[in-house]
């Protein structure tokens, strides 16, 4: 493939994103930190170490409605699905109050805000090989019955506050009372959102806050990120030169909670904080940090502060169903978005979905837990579309992702028009795999890295592909909701979906 091919295609997936996916080298703004998903893999990774010293004193929530088939499922599926969301609390996860210097530190603002500005459905087999973590963008526009069109992470703070409102009303005076059955309100309106979006039944939640990240990072001795180019952000307190360098807790924090100033926004936040959340799963899971007592005991007190977990969840045993856990098996994904400069019903600014893409997205890359990544092609796979057709490139990639391969790059392709699979040798294995799955002819191009794989869809295709996703209406029922809400901005066509990044590597991946 030609450096002007390259130049010449649109690629809707942000052009800042490289394809590989290990690590390579106001105040109004609360992001919770989907870094701290990182808190659910290490601890289970750690072992009885650290889940040991916690004992009983690791906070939960009960009345979640969990799994409606609890037990049922994970059996059936072969996987333990995790809602994991973020919390903006002034008090630690036991409710007591964090002091001025911590609040001060954390550069979160003075007022509590109830938004769930991160949420992450991660996914572990049942044999513990690997952890899967799926972002969902904060501004992602959906359908709530209960509330109509709104962005996903307004639905805990509705329900949470509809409850409040309707214990007051019933006359319940006990303030602590209202919160609890207000709290648990929340998390069920949101645990009953996530799994109708992606369309997986979840079977466990855990809630952390924003002081818990801090602690980790300092526990473990800091963490190396990489960043493309210098930045400088007042809002989130980001002031970072380029290039690769190691960030306390503190210094993380505002790393992560940047979206100012970054190409695609809140997308490239997602991005970043993956990135980060990579490299601190690399150094904890291929360092010393494992058999050293004062980093287990201060990553035990990040956990216990900050950490809230379901009241039937038995961590000891999912502990030791991921003792063994290396970091190249640990995955990060966010969701296909169809714009991320979208317009809401009340004229706010959204990212749109489709629905029926997203749930394909989650069929196809969680839909086989016990299959052996070790054994799939380690190519990455670039989709592009040479038709005129929308949305075409991103159907076949959906498809490509059930053959057990990733997908790099999805975009549109102005040179070529036949359809074709490009590869530097026609011996790589990807390719060989994609030409008979595909029923495409395999064409040598040395521009290729060796590791990548390239599949042009034109006008004479005839290969499979799932479904493509299509909008429908409620003309004829008040129930069938629409699988796209909102309109798309000017950005709209390709679905736009971020990278895959692991956990393993040599060094952090540099990011926007």
């Amino acid at each position: 493939m030609t450096n002007k091919m390259r130049r010449t295609r649109n690629i809707q997936a942000a052009p800042q994103f490289e394809a590989t996916s290990q690590q390579k080298g106001p105040r109004a703004l609360r992001t919770f930190l989907a870094v701290l998903s990182v808190l659910v893999l290490v601890l289970s990774g750690a072992g009885y170490f650290t889940v040991g010293k916690l004992g009983n004193t690791l906070a939960s929530a009960g009345n979640l409605s969990l799994g409606e088939a609890k037990g049922v499922k994970e059996a059936a599926d072969g996987a333990t699905d995790i809602l994991l969301v973020g919390s903006d609390s002034r008090t630690d996860a036991q409710g007591n109050p964090l002091t001025s210097e911590e609040i001060e530190m954390l550069h979160a603002g003075d007022e509590q805000n109830d938004n769930t500005d991160t949420i992450m459905l991660i996914r572990v087999p049942n044999d513990g090989s690997s952890a899967t973590a799926i972002s969902i963008p904060r501004d992602t526009y959906i359908h709530e019955d209960a509330f109509g069109d709104m962005k996903i992470n307004g639905v805990y703070k509705a329900f949470k506050d509809q409850k409040r409102q309707e214990l007051l009303d019933q006359g319940v005076s006990d303030q602590k009372t209202v919160e609890q059955r207000a709290t648990e309100a929340g998390r069920q309106g949101l645990i009953a959102e996530v799994s109708d979006l992606s369309g997986v039944t979840i079977d466990h939640y855990a809630e952390v806050g924003l002081l818990g990240f801090v602690l980790l990072t300092d526990a473990v001795g800091g963490v190396e990120v990489c960043l493309n180019e210098a930045t400088s952000d007042e809002f989130s307190g980001a002031d970072f030169p380029a290039g690769v360098q190691t960030l306390n807790g503190s210094q993380a924090l505002a790393f992560v909670r940047q979206r100012h100033g970054l190409p695609r926004g809140d997308l490239d936040r997602i991005v970043r904080q993956q990135a980060f959340m990579a490299s601190l799963v690399n150094k904890v899971l291929s360092t010393g940090t494992l058999t050293n007592p004062q980093a287990l005991n201060d990553m035990a007190n990040a956990v216990e502060r900050s950490v809230v977990i379901d009241k039937d969840w038995d961590i000891m045993s999912f502990a030791t169903q991921l003792q063994n856990l290396a970091g190249g098996n640990v995955k990060f994904n966010t969701i296909p978005v169809t714009s991320i400069d979208g317009t809401g019903t009340y004229g706010e600014s959204v990212v749109t979905i489709d629905q029926e893409q997203v749930r394909a997205f989650f069929d196809s890359l969680l839909g086989n837990a016990n299959s052996s990544e070790a054994q799939a092609p380690k190519s990455k796979v670039n989709v592009y579309n040479a038709t005129t057709t929308e949305g075409l490139a991103s159907t076949v990639a959906t498809f490509i992702r059930t053959q057990g391969l990733s997908i790099g790059e999805t975009g549109n392709e102005s040179e070529r028009t036949e359809s074709v699979i490009l590869a530097h040798d026609k011996d790589n294995e990807a390719a060989q795999q994609l030409a008979s799955a595909l029923n495409l002819p395999i064409k040598e191009n040395k521009d290729l890295p060796k590791d990548e794989v390239s599949v042009i869809v034109g006008f004479d295709y005839a290969g499979p592909q799932l479904d493509a996703p299509s909008e429908t209406t409620d003309q004829d029922s008040s129930t069938e909701a629409t699988t796209t809400v909102g309109e798309p901005g000017a950005d709209a066509g390709e679905a736009i979906v971020g990278p895959e990044i692991d956990a393993g590597g040599e060094g952090p991946r540099c990011v926007n």
